[in-house]
C-alpha cells in the first residue's frame, strides 16, 4: 500500500498518522495536529499532508540533530468540539511534545486555554486571528501568517485611495475568523467607518451564501469584501457573476487558491478580484525560473505527487513546514517543551516560498512571525501581484 492510499485509509478513520520510516522511539518528536480531512473546510487538508511529507523527506535525510519527527495528524471536520476531543486524547494519551499548524480560528479558540494551562505549545496556528499574537495572556500560542485584521486594514487603505466615495459591503463568517475582517476594515476606514454599508454573515453549516449575496448586492454597494472559506468563497464569486454584479472585489487570502476556489467559481468570474499575498502562487509565470519554486516542484513530484502542486495551501504547508524544522534545529539537544517556544519567539528566517522582502520574525514580544502583504490580482488565469509589500498595522 502506498503512503498516499495508506494516509487516505488513515484519515477516513479519523484518525490519521504520518510518522518517520521505522519504529516509533524516545528519540521521536512527536507532534500533534488537528486538520479538517473532512467537513465544509476540507479543501485545507492538503496542507496536514505537504507537512507530513516533508517531516518524511527530513527523516530520510537522518531526521533534526539525530531526531526523526512523527507527525501524528488528526481529523476535526473543522468541528471546534471534536478539535478538543482530539487534541485531549493528542496531549494526555499519545503524549505529543506541542501542536503544529492546528487549524481554523473556533477551533484553536476551543483549545487555547487548555494547551496554555498545560503548558504545551500551540505554534503557528493556521488562522490569521489577530488574537495569536497574545504573547502576555497566551505565552504558549504562537500565529504564523498576517492577522486578518491587518490584511482588512490594507484593503481599507487600497480603498480609500482608489475609490474614496466606495459604497461597501462585508460578507463574513460568523465566527472570530469573519469578525476579524469587520474590526480591521473599520479600523482602517477610521473615519470613513460608514462607508461599510452593508453586511451578511453565513454559518459553516449553511448549504450556500446565495441569499446573502443578492442581499449585499441589494444594498447598493459597489464594494465587496468577502471573508469566507473555500467552499462559501467559491459560491460567492459564482453567484456575483450570476447576478451580474460588478463590485470592486476583495477575497480574503485564505480562499484565493486557483484549483480549489477560482476553478469550481469559474475562471472567468474571478477576473479583476483583488487580494493580498505573502506567499509565490506556483500558477504565476514571475516564479517559472525562481530557483526556489523549481526546488518546490521537484520536491513535490518525487515526496508528494498525489498532492496538486498549483494549489497555494501545498506551498503554505511545505513553507511552513520549513520554518518548524528551522525551530527544532535551533532547538538543538534541549526538546523540552519551554527551549522549544523560546526558539520559536527567536526567529529571523526566509523559507523560499515567501514573497521577496517578507521575512518570518518573531521576539519575545512578537508572536505575529508574518506581518507584510502585497496585493495581487487574479487574470482569469494567476494572481498578479502589483503595488510593494504593505503593513497594515494599526493606525496607518
Amino acid at each position: 500500500m502506498t503512503r498516499q492510499k495508506t494516509f487516505a485509509w488513515l484519515a477516513a478513520a479519523g484518525f490519521a498518522t504520518i510518522a518517520a520510516a521505522g519504529s516509533a522511539s524516545a528519540q521521536d518528536i512527536k507532534i500533534g495536529q488537528t486538520m479538517p480531512y473532512s467537513g465544509p473546510a476540507s479543501a485545507y487538508s492538503i496542507i496536514g499532508k505537504t507537512e507530513a511529507a516533508y517531516f518524511e523527506m527530513i527523516n530520510d535525510q537522518g531526521g533534526v540533530n539525530g531526531h526523526k519527527i512523527k507527525l501524528i495528524s488528526v481529523d476535526d471536520g473543522y468541528v471546534p468540539v471534536k478539535t478538543v476531543e482530539q487534541v485531549r486524547n493528542l496531549a494526555e494519551s499519545q503524549n505529543v511534545l506541542f501542536f503544529f499548524n492546528t487549524l481554523g480560528t473556533p477551533n484553536n479558540f476551543a483549545i487555547q486555554k487548555y494547551l496554555n494551562q498545560k503548558k504545551i505549545p500551540q505554534l503557528f496556528v493556521a488562522t490569521g486571528a489577530d488574537h495569536w499574537g497574545d504573547y502576555k495572556d497566551f505565552p504558549w500560542t504562537m500565529g504564523y501568517q498576517p492577522s486578518y485584521q491587518v490584511e482588512a486594514r490594507i484593503y481599507a487603505k487600497y480603498i480609500l485611495e482608489h475609490k474614496p466615495n466606495a459604497k461597501i459591503a462585508l460578507l463574513y463568517q460568523n465566527d472570530a475568523f469573519g469578525k476579524d475582517y469587520l474590526i480591521g476594515l473599520k479600523d482602517g476606514l477610521g473615519s470613513k467607518a460608514n462607508m461599510l454599508i452593508a453586511t451578511e454573515t453565513y454559518q459553516t453549516s449553511d448549504p450556500t451564501v446565495d441569499s446573502q449575496i443578492v442581499s449585499l448586492k441589494g444594498s447598493g454597494a459597489d464594494t465587496l469584501v468577502v471573508a469566507a472559506i473555500p467552499k462559501f468563497a467559491a459560491q460567492s464569486i459564482r453567484k456575483v457573476a450570476q447576478l451580474g454584479w460588478k463590485p470592486m472585489f476583495f477575497m480574503t487570502n485564505v480562499s484565493i487558491s486557483v484549483s480549489s476556489v477560482m476553478k469550481p467559481a469559474g475562471l472567468e468570474n474571478g477576473i479583476g478580484i483583488v487580494t493580498g499575498g505573502y506567499g509565490k502562487d506556483p500558477t504565476d509565470p514571475t516564479w517559472k525560473n525562481d530557483p526556489d519554486m523549481k526546488a518546490y516542484l521537484a520536491w513535490v513530484k518525487k515526496w508528494d505527487p498525489a498532492a496538486d502542486p498549483t494549489d497555494v495551501n501545498a506551498v503554505y504547508g511545505y513553507g511552513l513546514a520549513q520554518v518548524m524544522v528551522q525551530v527544532l534545529k535551533q532547538a538543538g539537544k534541549d526538546l523540552s517543551r519551554e527551549n522549544i517556544m523560546k526558539e520559536a519567539a527567536h526567529l529571523n528566517f526566509h523559507n523560499g516560498m515567501l514573497l521577496p522582502g517578507i521575512q518570518v520574525t518573531t521576539s519575545a514580544t512578537d508572536f505575529h512571525p508574518i506581518k507584510q502583504m502585497q496585493l495581487q490580482r487574479f487574470d482569469g488565469k494567476t494572481w498578479v501581484l502589483f503595488g510593494k509589500v504593505m503593513s497594515g498595522a494599526a493606525g496607518m
